[in-house]
């Protein structure tokens, strides 16, 4: 961040617009945004790109921070003074990096902001499933107490598989090998071998999941992870594991995934992003007693919630004070601005 300012010195007339897609940002990024001439004006996270450009081009802004929306070339070519796009997090799915680069438009993402938050979540659906939280507690508070049939499953021992062995793929491993498990993981860019948490890394994705009690996904969606667990990786896995998604929710195809639940092909699953944000009331997988779901807040602790938005917001004055960016955090290859 830039040097703080006097105590009780106003901050200075805005120069900057920029414009946030969905909710307020923490009071650290917002006051660090006000001392260095910027105005933030924010749109619903659910506005359409339509309403998102309209925005865009009648407020002229100079930078975009992205919590939500689809980012598409209109949104990005909407004002002719946009120099930069900053995520409120690591993932550039909703943003289209093609238009921002077409127009040298870098786009940063906050890396590592909430990997701890993330992986924490993803280790949590997988206790709750291993140790069938959702169904006693369903089974007590309907009046009945099942206490001299159940049988539950040791967590200590089992094998979570990581897909994805990036920062957040590894701090789950972390908390997984701390618990007591055997953590396998695939990735298809990481040296193969063990790692030195002593993670075993390979390249094979069927061995991970035929071989884990827990499948969590921490990969990006890219072209080659959309629906990556198909019908046919689903039947890979063991009868009795879980599938854990903190990722995005179009790296399963939810099809495959309701047939795989209802027919017990796999035992249950942990949900945190969907195919469509929010999904329907009626939507199939509320029908399966052996899935729990959370609203896409695995980023959404205390601390990541402010290492994103000041990451975030330190991202975008830096470019429009000149000090350029992070070239670790752009997700892009921005061409040259025109003079």
């Amino acid at each position: 961040m830039s040097e703080a300012r006097d105590a009780g010195s106003p901050p200075p007339e805005p120069v900057h617009t920029v414009l946030v897609t969905g909710a307020e940002l923490v009071e650290e990024a917002r006051l660090f945004l006000a001392a260095n001439g910027v105005r933030a004006i924010y749109a619903d996270g659910y506005a359409s790109s339509a309403e998102l450009a309209e925005l865009a081009r009648r407020e002229a802004i100079d930078g975009l921070l992205v919590r939500q929306g689809k980012i598409d070339a209109d949104v990005i070519g909407a004002s002719p003074r946009l120099q930069v796009i900053a995520k409120h997090g690591s993932g550039v799915d909703n943003i289209d990096l093609a238009a921002a680069s077409a127009r040298g438009v870098p786009v940063l993402r906050a890396l590592a902001a909430n990997a701890q938050s993330v992986a924490e979540l993803a280790i949590t659906l997988s206790i709750a499933l291993m140790k069938d939280v959702g169904r006693l507690d369903f089974a007590v508070k309907n009046g009945e107490w099942p206490k001299t049939r159940y049988v539950g499953r040791d967590i200590a021992g089992a094998t979570f598989g990581v897909v994805g062995f990036g920062e957040i793929g590894r701090r789950a491993a972390a908390l997984a090998k701390g618990l007591g498990m055997r953590t396998l993981a695939f990735d298809p860019i990481a040296e193969p071998g063990v790692a030195a948490d002593g993670t075993q890394v390979v390249r094979d994705l069927d061995e991970v999941l035929r071989e884990s009690d827990v499948v969590s996904l921490h990969c990006p969606l890219t072209d080659a992870t959309r629906h990556l667990m198909n019908a046919e990786r689903l039947s890979l896995m063991k009868r009795d594991a879980f599938l854990v998604n903190t990722a995005r929710g179009t790296v399963i195809d939810e099809a495959a995934l309701v047939a795989a639940l209802r027919d017990g092909i796999i035992a249950g699953a942990g949900l945190d992003s969907f195919e469509e944000e929010p999904p329907r009331p009626d939507h199939p997988l509320w029908s399966l007693p052996n899935v729990l779901a959370t609203p896409h807040v695995a980023g959404a602790s205390r601390s990541a919630l402010r290492n994103m938005a000041v990451q975030s917001a330190s991202g975008i004055v830096g470019v429009l004070q000149g000090r350029g960016y992070d070239e670790r955090a752009c997700a892009n290859k921005p061409s040259a601005r025109a003079a």
